[in-house]
């Protein structure tokens, strides 16, 4: 290796990156594997293994030899999520294009949070940002920032969207004075089977696990509208104030979507905000056969997109968007070493003042490169594969009395189980692991449920066959 450190435009170091990124790429492309997931090593050899590599030696190794260490003892027990028997979560394989991004972006190293560590990379955010709510539906004066993933987007949506409920209702700066002294009544709405952020979230802001109200579902796993308006009403009799709903655009589990127009003429009612958490359903909106499934989205004060989900790009990859820019405001806050206010008045962008990170990765460049290389078109084809395979698996559970299959997907996740004892269902993903399949598992009902979530465009019919008897054999029921 180099006496230097970092890449230079000395023509030694730039052979040396690129004889470094070829051998990794061939020690990458020696560990694929299209036809198991995982190695099904257990967890305590794996542990021991990867203990006893240790971390740091009085010398350093080389490169060469650490990226061997690293082939021979860590890469073969990573997942590979290219794998078509990969399909436990919302854990999507990358395109190629987007992989050579997470390239770009780890040389540059480039830093969102101000305009002279990223002037190229703060435009392409800015302009990815106003095409993307352009693309959901919003006007002119929408704005959004990228964050780290779903959980993120969405506890600063809440964040946001408290400080402007505040401000509006009662005329109180929660940004300079905290929160107001009947905080403990405030109210957040959302389905009993939402994502766990938006609990998290209320106990980061202060409000607390009390706060969120959990709305009933009804049998295609959706909220319930009629329970919705009913315990708005009775909170609101009780002396509560409710102050935002949460819209589902796919659950976790189900892949389940809420109705956006029916909970926002709710929230008009009560004078409350509506957050839209799509990042999971929001990749239907490049779909030509099914993006009406998600209603309009911008109807929706907040919406939380995800890339690292439908639309294939790597970890982590996220946005929130805004329908009106002041509500980011709450994120505003002017240091004299980072994002002075006469910089701005001459036109830099400092994007730290959108967002609850300072120091943030340039993943708006994955969208812009899969984006254009793949276009409407391609992106299309890949979410309709994704939604018609749950179909077709679900019409397979359907027709096989060995199954139970009690929710239609709307997207691209089916809930089942065996027609069997929880222990059998759960031996089932066990088992199928250790030959490499990985699925998921997870509780419907009181009882175990084993799940699918088919991302992967390369998976087939004859696949999902195979995959149908496989667990009949593992199950015993054949």
């Amino acid at each position: 290796m180099s006496d230097s450190p970092i890449l230079t435009n000395a023509g030694k170091l730039r052979e040396e990156y690129r004889n470094m990124i070829d051998k990794t790429v061939d020690a990458v492309l020696s560990s694929f594997s299209d036809k198991s997931a995982f190695s099904g090593i257990d967890p305590y050899t794996l542990r021991k293994n990867i203990g006893a590599l240790g971390l740091i030696d009085e010398k350093g190794l080389g490169f060469d030899e650490t990226l061997r260490m690293t082939r021979n003892e860590i890469m073969p027990h990573l997942l590979r999520t290219w794998s078509t028997s990969y399909m436990p979560h919302l854990h999507s394989p990358a395109t190629l294009e987007s992989i050579a991004a997470e390239l770009i972006i780890a040389t540059f190293n480039n830093s969102m949070d101000s305009w002279d560590q990223s002037p190229a990379a703060t435009e392409v955010e800015v302009s990815v940002i106003r095409n993307l709510a352009r693309l959901f539906g919003y006007g002119e004066n929408a704005d959004g920032c990228f964050t780290s993933g779903g959980s993120q987007s969405n506890f600063s949506a809440i964040t946001a969207i408290r400080d402007a409920f505040l401000k509006k209702q009662y005329g109180w700066d929660a940004k300079k004075h905290g929160l107001i002294s009947d905080f403990a009544k405030l109210r957040l709405y959302t389905s009993e089977i939402s994502h766990f952020s938006m609990d998290k979230s209320c106990h980061m802001l202060g409000l607390g696990y009390d706060a969120v109200r959990k709305i009933p579902v009804d049998a295609r796993c959706r909220v319930d509208l009629d329970e919705f308006e009913r315990m708005v009403g009775s909170d609101v009799r009780s002396g509560l104030i409710p102050f935002c709903a949460v819209a589902t655009i796919g659950t976790t589990d189900f892949g389940s979507i809420d109705d956006v127009a029916g909970m926002k003429r709710i929230c008009d009612k009560y004078s409350m905000f509506l957050h839209a958490d799509a990042a999971y359903g929001s990749g239907l909106i490049l779909s030509r056969k099914h993006r009406d499934r998600i209603g309009n989205l911008g109807l929706c004060d907040s919406i939380t997109v995800d890339f690292h989900k439908m639309f294939l790009l790597p970890i982590s990859c996220s946005a929130v968007l805004v329908k009106d820019s002041s509500l980011l405001e709450c994120f505003e806050l002017h240091a004299d070493y980072l994002n002075r206010e006469e910089d701005e008045e001459d036109g830099y962008i400092n994007l730290v003042g959108k967002s609850m990170q300072t120091t943030r990765r340039f993943d708006a460049l994955k969208v812009f490169m899969a984006f254009k290389s793949r276009g409407f078109e391609g992106f299309s084809k890949i979410i309709d594969t994704a939604v018609d395979n749950a179909a077709y698996f679900y019409s397979r559970l359907r027709k096989d009395s060995s199954f139970e299959a009690p929710v239609e997907p709307e997207i691209s996740s089916v809930v089942f189980r065996l027609d069997a004892e929880d222990n059998v269902n759960r031996r089932i993903r066990r088992s199928l692991m250790e030959k490499g399949i990985v699925i998921g598992q997870t509780v419907m009902g009181g009882k175990v449920m084993l799940k699918f979530t088919l991302l992967n465009p390369n998976l087939t019919h004859d696949h999902i066959d195979k995959l149908i008897e496989m667990i009949k054999k593992e199950g015993g029921a054949v």
